[in-house]
């Protein structure tokens, strides 16, 4: 019996820190802005683009792969977020690694009704320029251009919480126009 309820207790504390690894973790701002490397990369119709392009927008940069399980799965939540906060102020970049290409991209983002535009890094040069060890990885830029958090690893972007969370950086409530904390 003791080892029946052992067993029991073993299986729930695994359970527990499982279902926990799979919460969506928030973003925790820098302490100060962080510049930013220049990143060129290209659209879906091969032109040339860079981080300049959204200057004066707050960008929630997602480098990603198809390849990825994680980033597969958090692509749908990063819609919804740019469907609901994409503007003006406001735009997801999803900077797809795939060295297979642009193709690859839009076929999945067909797949799976994903409208975001197709961003492709087919030589992966934003990953060793940003200093990232793994995919998903997400940079919040500020609309001068500063890195102001990142994050790695996946996470639900559309919850109430990461929502409320852009929305203050967005409307300048949680840093101020350098990009300083509030």
């Amino acid at each position: 019996m003791k080892t029946i309820l052992s067993a029991l207790v073993l299986a729930a504390l695994v359970a527990a820190s499982s279902a926990h690894a799979q919460e969506p973790t928030a973003m925790s701002l820098h302490q100060e802005p962080q510049p930013l490397p220049e990143l060129v990369f290209t659209d879906e119709s091969g032109e040339p683009r860079s981080l300049e392009d959204w200057r004066g927008k707050a960008v929630l940069l997602n480098v990603w792969a198809t390849w990825c399980a994680p980033c597969r799965a958090e692509m749908p939540t990063l819609d919804r977020l740019q469907e609901r906060l994409g503007g003006e102020g406001f735009e997801v970049v999803a900077l797809s690694v795939d060295r297979a290409g642009a193709g690859a991209v839009r076929k999945f983002f067909d797949e799976i009704w994903v409208k975001l535009p197709v961003f492709i890094d087919q030589d992966g040069a934003a990953i060793r320029s940003l200093g990232l060890f793994g995919l998903p990885a997400t940079l919040l830029i500020g609309p001068d251009g500063n890195e102001l958090a990142r994050l790695a690893g996946p996470a639900e972007w559309d919850t109430p919480e990461m929502v409320a969370f852009l929305e203050g950086i967005i409307e300048g409530e949680l840093v101020d126009e350098t990009g300083e904390r509030k």
